[in-house]
């Protein structure tokens, strides 16, 4: 089992993970707030520029000017996307001065995001 975090609705919550849940034969209904923070992580997904930023962050970390820089965005645009990832603790931050770097918080969404691409690469 892996210990996990979330927030939902303003609620930060700790959960222990059960990797049962696609062993066997026996089905088990999602509960409501796995459900959420699922339709929540894919809802993160499902964004282009959200993707390019996770992926640029899987490898290190970088501030935002960098993020623009690198990806080709506005800086208002990456702020306002770290925002949303960040609020999912998707995304965390380090603060150096008054600069901020952002890196990956969440290796299960970079494995998603990994399988994703591979996944695309290989239709």
């Amino acid at each position: 089992m892996n210990i996990c975090a979330y927030i939902i609705n303003g609620v930060f919550k700790l959960t222990e993970e059960n990797n049962n849940h696609f062993n066997g034969n026996d089905y088990n209904e999602l509960d409501k707030e796995t459900l959420f923070i699922v339709s929540q992580t894919f809802k993160a997904l499902s964004d282009p520029t959200r993707i390019r930023i996770i992926h640029l962050l899987t490898n290190q970390e970088y501030s935002v000017n960098e993020i623009s820089e690198k990806l080709g965005l506005l800086q208002s645009t990456v702020s306002h996307q770290l925002r949303f990832l960040k609020n999912l603790r998707l995304v965390k931050y380090r603060r150096e001065g008054t600069t901020m770097y952002y890196s990956h918080d969440d290796e299960h969404v970079v494995d998603l995001l990994e399988q994703a691409i591979i996944h695309a690469q290989h239709l």
